[in-house]
């Protein structure tokens, strides 16, 4: 409680019992001091507790490491479950990821989860399904160094908190931020690559975005041969 409050509350308590006694009310100086919350034994606390996704994702939406932050309407942390059999990863959210605060809900998003289920996959039972940023863009423009920088370590806790079996990195723009590569993603996807996160090492495989195959129906053929690919690596490390 403030300084200020407690002045107003004694002078409140005051007040009242000069009513309901004599009526006389003598004048009277209060010294009270605001009182000290122990903040630091909070955030100790806080910081020994271990990394959760709704802390990354309260984190996320409270980001303002970048200038994404003044246009966004909603950031989108991601969704799933945990130790999910694959992590999907996307470039980021367009209009209606950003109108829901929701990842792939668009088209594009639709498709994917086709995608996922003709191989026995859901976001609502085995898998989690993220972005390398976590605002859009405006127009839908690529996302620029800095911005994948300011969210490069959300989607590193992700990873270490899900441990996902396998990752599926859709496009072009997430497999170049996350490999660190400018290979074209006709050259980097039919293989799984090892991909390194912290003390861990997940399968890694790159496709084509859903949106991609949208524009462009040819495209569908390789990416379902990749689909299968990750079916059978799923299926391999059951065993």
């Amino acid at each position: 409680m403030t300084a200020d409050e407690k002045t107003s509350l004694a002078e409140f308590l005051d007040a009242a019992a000069a009513v309901t006694g004599s009526g006389y009310r003598s004048a009277r100086e209060y010294h009270f001091s605001d009182d000290v919350v122990n903040s630091s034994s909070e955030t100790a606390a806080d910081a020994d507790a271990p990394d959760s996704l709704e802390k990354v994702a309260a984190a996320v939406r409270s980001c303002t490491a970048c200038k994404l932050a003044a246009t966004r309407k909603n950031a989108v942390p991601g969704e799933g479950v945990l130790n999910p059999l694959v992590m999907v990863i996307g470039e980021g959210p367009g209009a209606d990821e950003d109108a829901t605060g929701r990842p792939f809900v668009g088209r594009a998003g639709q498709l994917l989860d086709k995608m996922l289920a003709a191989i026995g996959l859901s976001r609502e039972s085995n898998c989690f399904i993220a972005n390398v940023i976590k605002c859009r863009p405006p127009a839908n423009r690529d996302p620029q160094p800095d911005e994948t920088a300011a969210c490069a370590s959300f989607l590193e806790r992700q990873i270490q908190i899900i441990k996902p079996r396998c990752i599926l990195c859709a496009g072009r723009i997430a497999a170049h931020t996350l490999l660190n590569t400018t290979e074209p993603i006709g050259r980097l996807r039919g293989k799984f690559i090892d991909f390194q996160a912290g003390d861990i090492t997940i399968p890694f495989l790159a496709t084509y975005h859903p949106s991609a195959l949208l524009r462009n129906e040819d495209l569908k053929r390789p990416a379902w041969e990749d689909l299968k690919l990750l079916r059978g690596a799923i299926e391999e490390t059951a065993h």
